[in-house]
């Protein structure tokens, strides 16, 4: 795992966006086709606003894969990932994008997942592109998270952490309206992906990061997992990277405040 750190939000999302084009346009060069993940979160507002302006990709080759969705949430309902992807990506490409996979959670949940795992293990993903929610997750992989199953596609309980993230940021008027299952992408199944972006901005996230980067590997802090992940790199901005133990190894972009960092341990700096 690789650390990338920006000035500001926008800048962190301008990254992450230019670091998954870059290995979208490797798979179509490699394969013919690129197998994408996609996120629904406000964490990835500025991301997808750059990923939409990307050169030389031709959306007509890649295939996306929709990361998590609430159960029995229509697609017409405003908080519905389905519908954040169609209007505020999808629909602004600069050309139809060759398939996306949406998750249908309306009904039988099993065999949702059954047929959108079965979809997407026939190609390995190329790019998983993701974030951290305040409680840990990776899709909606609340802790503790099955590190264990061999499942694409898992229908999860949403803890109260979650589900007030979800309230905070304004996509349900009171918690009681939160749902409280959704089918997601397990963590086993993100972790094969060959590249992982992961946006996370903003310091209600701080506490997450940190655990997630200098932390044990732990099922109680799912995103911990992409410790182990040799292409997973995450884009934080100064706040949501403040309480992280640095040391700057490389100076990455010597135009703007950014910085690719490890963590240490040293035990002159506090936790």
């Amino acid at each position: 795992m690789q650390i990338d750190i920006s000035e500001t939000k926008l800048q962190a999302g301008i990254r992450a966006a230019r670091d998954g084009a870059e290995h979208i346009r490797q798979a179509i060069s490699r394969s013919g086709t690129a197998q994408i993940v996609l996120a629904s979160a406000a964490s990835q507002f500025e991301m997808y606003a750059e990923l939409l302006t990307a050169p030389d990709i031709d959306w007509t080759k890649v295939t996306a894969f929709h990361l998590d969705e609430y159960a029995g949430m229509s697609s017409q309902h405003p908080a519905s990932f389905r519908r954040f992807l169609k209007e505020r990506f999808l629909d602004k490409l600069p050309q139809q994008i060759g398939a996306f996979h949406a998750i249908q959670a309306e009904n039988d949940l099993e065999a949702e997942c059954r047929r959108i795992g079965g979809l997407l293990k026939q190609n390995p993903t190329d790019v998983a592109f993701i974030g951290i929610g305040e409680n840990g997750h990776i899709a909606f992989n609340d802790p503790p998270a099955d590190f264990t199953t061999s499942e694409a596609y898992i229908i999860v309980d949403l803890d109260e952490a979650c589900r007030r993230q979800q309230l905070g940021e304004g996509w349900f008027p009171t918690l009681g309206e939160v749902p409280t299952k959704a089918i997601s992408m397990s963590a086993p199944q993100i972790f094969q992906s060959k590249k992982i972006v992961c946006t996370v901005p903003d310091k209600r996230k701080a506490l997450a990061v940190r655990d997630t980067v200098q932390g044990p590997v732990t099922a109680d802090v799912p995103a911990s997992i992409l410790q182990e992940h040799s292409a997973a790199t995450l884009y934080l901005d100064k706040e949501s990277a403040s309480l992280l133990r640095t040391r700057t190894v490389q100076v990455l972009d010597r135009q703007s405040p950014v910085r690719q960092i490890s963590p240490i341990q040293d035990d002159r700096v506090p936790a």
